[in-house]
């Protein structure tokens, strides 16, 4: 039963991860829900975001290697104004913000489900405002370090429970004048060393604590299947939205995190503890 809910909650990881609505708030209340509280442990879920850390690495191993080798060729060169130096700079100092507010409140920021509801509300009502007021004008290739910087305090923001990184950094980037698909982009490839260093962190933990015996024996197991299942359905959360932003608005998303927030509510409302 363990390893079905492994694979399950690699589902919803990998589904909600990429898609603007919070993996966080989704994992912890479909945790909460079912009760399953070993597996529901925070240490255990962001473990398995190593997946998405994969599927990125996989879909834009092409992009990265491109922004790759264009960066050493900017260094070579001293040409500062490379389109690829820019995304790289852009990438690292947005990383910045994430990191470093984690660091500081991993410990202190409240996980409730009241909390997440809110939060799920108001970044609906602030993607709508974005898709309202973004003028949706540039591409990727028109992307500017100062980006990478106003990116990365709205990736921060989804260190609080339901707010959701690629909601926050795409809520960003519409409101910065990026085009849908650009601004989805570049919040998958700035997500990408965050989830690096938060999934090796906790990673280190788990396999500490597994060596202290203060885990069960098959957690190996249980992670392997998590990060698989994560892997897959990453993959394909990060190609279907990618596709549907090239012709599609974010409405959707606005009105399924207003109902998100409003039935948590309702619950917590009648008596759910959460």
């Amino acid at each position: 039963m363990e390893y079905i809910q492994a694979f399950i909650l690699g589902i919803v990881q990998g589904v909600t991860e990429f898609l603007p609505i919070s993996s966080t708030a989704h994992l912890l209340i479909f945790t909460k829900v079912f009760g399953w509280k070993e597996l529901g442990s925070k240490d255990f879920v962001d473990a398995i975001q190593f997946g998405s850390v994969g599927a990125i690495l996989l879909y834009f191993w092409s992009l990265l290697s491109d922004l790759l080798k264009g960066g050493v060729a900017a260094i070579r060169q001293k040409d500062w104004q490379r389109e690829e130096w820019k995304i790289i700079v852009g990438i690292a100092v947005g990383t910045l913000p994430a990191l470093i507010t984690g660091f500081l409140l991993q410990d202190i920021l409240p996980e409730s489900a009241l909390i997440i509801a809110i939060a799920s509300i108001m970044m609906a009502l602030l993607l709508g405002a974005a898709e309202q007021i973004g003028s949706r004008k540039r591409g990727f290739d028109g992307l500017q370090i100062r980006d990478g910087i106003l990116v990365g305090f709205g990736q921060a923001l989804a260190l609080i429970p339901g707010v959701s990184r690629s909601g926050s950094t795409l809520t960003t980037g519409l409101f910065l004048g990026l085009r849908r698909e650009a601004a989805a982009r570049f919040s998958f490839l700035l997500g990408f060393p965050t989830l690096t260093i938060a999934t090796l962190y906790k990673a280190l933990k788990i396999f500490k604590d597994y060596q202290a015996q203060l885990l069960p024996d098959n957690i190996v197991g249980l992670l392997i299947v998590g990060i698989i299942s994560t892997f897959i359905f990453s993959y394909l959360a990060i190609a279907v939205l990618l596709r549907y932003l090239q012709t599609q608005n974010t409405w959707i998303f606005v009105w399924y995190r207003l109902a998100f927030g409003t039935v948590i509510l309702l619950a917590i409302a009648t008596g759910w503890q959460g």
